[in-house]
């Protein structure tokens, strides 16, 4: 016997469904400001030759359901019936306590017979073998489309790729770029020559250089408040960023350490993973090592914390840099840098009043917001971002794009109010090996040309003018640097 019935059900379902009524969303679902990720789902759903379904993976917060409502606000204003478009969110306790099959009778007895349907799932590893559903669905009718989310984007990740190759699209849904968060709260830049490459800044001339970034300078303080909790949709329009980094630190991640990472790999401890994740916040753009996690934290051992690394990485709460090579020589065993996703979240977790003003932090917090904009920015092109360091030395750059054929971009963050590059640096004499160096500054006045011993150029830029430029790029969908 069902331990929830259909009537239940359906009122659950009427509540997520609003339009089966009203023919429309509510426009507080809506936002009026569209993600990137919304244009990329709309493309591949909306393929008139390959049908593709869309998986949507991030953090909580960043706007995954969001994303689904405009989605569907778009659906109803080309004319497709509300009754064909269903909203299921797995992650509500009844349909918690209620079987896939459960659910979608209920749906197709009551509301819409036919299988010609947009099925929307949200926060989906909540449900019982979903890849298998989902396979179901797309073998079954051929008219249907499929978009759902979630938050543990390996889990989604291994789930379509076993049950849905050649149908499924994961779509990445990051927090927001430098220049999301400035279009959301109504900051724009016009007059910018049109899809700017940040590497047309080096045959520029100065002058030319310096036009672009006066454009540019309103945009400084801005991005210290970007830093401190602008990565969310609904923080970043806050009015109070105290109560934006307290609401961050128990939705964000209260619920994700001690609720939704222990319910999906059963794990016993939580207090454990907080550990941990406190631990990798307080060294977020540092080189570290599980066997040193470890000690420090004393009682972990070392493959419950590489276990527990994986599983921040799976919910989208960190990044894992791995070393890369430049020089030829094939890197053997290194260890991992680890980023904080976004720096708002660091700053959410350690609530240190002094970050604006204390230099080492910064530094920390602006590698880890550069680190993430040139991982997005290469996410859609199927491009890996690590570091270099130099066996048995000190040498290193901080983020490497690896593009094949010599064409790596190589970034070194010096965001200091003096920020020198000696000829030794290892961006100076790996420079001729790849495609473009630049070098990211603090000083709004610091950029231009730094000339390397053997004739390359690298760019110097500030932090917010690389990151505004570059995720401008990204919205522009510039394949290159």
């Amino acid at each position: 016997m069902a331990i929830i019935k259909q009537e239940n059900i359906l009122k659950v379902l009427a509540g997520f469904n609003p339009w089966w009524k009203t023919g429309a969303v509510a426009p507080a679902f809506l936002k009026s400001y569209k993600r990137i990720s919304y244009y990329e789902t709309l493309e591949k759903i909306s393929h008139t030759t390959i049908r593709r379904n869309v998986i949507l993976s991030g953090a909580r917060r960043v706007g995954k359901t969001t994303i689904i409502y405009q989605v569907i606000d778009n659906l109803l204003k080309q004319g497709v019936a509300p009754e064909q478009i269903v909203f299921i969110s797995l992650d509500h306790p009844i349909l918690k306590l209620s079987s896939m099959d459960a659910i979608l009778e209920c749906y197709h007895e009551n509301i819409h017979p036919d299988k010609d349907v947009y099925y929307f799932f949200d926060e989906i590893q909540y449900a019982a073998d979903w890849p298998g559903w989902l396979k179901i669905i797309y073998d079954t009718q051929p008219e249907s489309k499929v978009i759902a989310t979630g938050s543990a984007s390996p889990a989604l990740v291994k789930g379509s790729t076993e049950s849905g190759a050649g149908r499924w699209s994961v779509i990445q849904v990051p927090t927001l770029s430098f220049y999301e968060y400035c279009s959301l709260i109504g900051i724009s830049i016009t007059n910018l020559p049109k899809n700017l490459l940040l590497s047309q800044l080096l045959s520029m001339t100065q002058a030319e250089r310096t036009n672009i970034m006066l454009k540019l300078e309103s945009l400084r303080l801005h991005f210290n408040r970007y830093l401190l909790v602008g990565g969310f949709p609904e923080l970043a329009l806050a009015e109070d960023d105290f109560f934006a980094q307290q609401i961050m630190r128990e939705d964000i991640v209260d619920k994700v350490l001690k609720r939704d990472l222990p319910a999906l790999y059963n794990i016993r401890n939580p207090l454990e993973l907080e550990r941990i994740f406190l631990y990798l916040c307080n060294v977020s753009s540092e080189i570290v090592s599980y066997d040193s996690i470890a000690k420090e934290l004393n009682g972990v051992s070392r493959p419950t914390v590489e276990n527990y690394v994986r599983y921040l990485e799976s919910a989208n709460l960190i990044y894992i840099s791995n070393p890369v090579h430049i020089e030829g020589k094939k890197i053997l065993k290194s260890k991992p840098k680890i980023y904080i996703a976004d720096a708002a979240i660091r700053n959410a977790v350690l609530m240190n009043d002094d970050l604006l003003t204390n230099a080492a932090e910064m530094g920390k917090i602006v590698e880890t917001t550069i680190y993430k904009h040139v991982k997005t920015f290469c996410y859609r092109k199927a491009t890996s971002v690590g570091y270099y360091r130099a066996a048995g030395s000190e040498k290193e750059i901080d983020v490497v794009a690896e593009y094949p054929a010599n064409k790596d971009i190589l970034i070194e963050v010096k965001y200091r109010e003096q920020a020198p590059i000696s000829n030794n640096d290892a961006i100076c004499t790996l420079a001729g090996k790849a495609e473009l160096g630049i070098i990211i500054t603090k000083r709004q006045d610091d950029y231009g040309v730094h000339d390397t011993p053997d004739g390359k150029q690298l760019l110097r830029i500030p932090a917010y003018a690389f990151c505004y430029l570059l995720s401008l790029a990204e919205k522009n969908n510039i394949a290159s640097f």
